[in-house]
């Protein structure tokens, strides 16, 4: 992995701070919710950043990959 950034939508987030990322779209039935269809990446801090399913699908990939390490045959990068 180049970096312990992630671009979620148009913001570089560092991964330490993702606590979770929802497995399903948002819904709360509000008639004012601006949220709606979106995923939560809930971050620490009591914060959140709202994206679609494929800036969902790139954090859970981002995450898996920091958590794992480097492929097999990657060269380790130092950060």
């Amino acid at each position: 992995m180049d970096s312990p950034l992630l671009k979620i939508d148009d913001k570089w987030v560092p991964l330490y701070r993702i606590v979770w990322v929802a497995d399903v779209p948002h819904f709360c039935g509000e008639p004012d919710c601006m949220h709606e269809g979106e995923y939560e990446i809930r971050l620490d801090v009591d914060d959140s950043i709202w994206t679609n399913g494929e800036g969902r699908d790139e954090a859970v990939q981002g995450l898996t990959k920091w958590c794992n390490g480097p492929s097999p045959g990657e060269d380790e990068k130092q950060w």
